[in-house]
């Protein structure tokens, strides 16, 4: 009698290990199925990946540091610009005086 009971056993424990493997076998395939429409519906959203989101936030910061030193080096000149005229004008002023009384 122990004999079909080990073999019952035996029986029941092949059945479990098959049933195992075909529900494995059936989660990879959900999760594939789960996958693809995921990534379809991700593709149709027309969203950025992470890698290109990154990239043009690096390039969007160093524009922003060449237009700040760009505009640094402007104000330099405007200001240069500026104290050269004022230097001028009354070297300017004392030739356009004499010529009008020379005249």
């Amino acid at each position: 009698m122990t004999k079909p009971s080990g073999r019952l056993f035996d029986e029941i424990a092949k059945l479990a290990t098959d049933a195992a493997g075909v529900a494995q076998g059936m989660r990879r395939e959900v999760e594939t199925a789960v996958k693809g429409q995921f990534e379809r519906l991700l593709s149709d959203m027309d969203l950025v990946q992470r890698e290109d989101f990154e990239a043009v936030r690096d390039m969007a910061a160093k524009a922003r540091d060449e237009n700040d030193a760009l505009r640094a080096d402007l104000n330099a000149l405007r200001e240069e610009m500026q104290s050269s005229k004022s230097s001028r004008r009354p070297a300017a002023r004392k030739t356009a005086a004499k010529k009008p009384a020379g005249s």
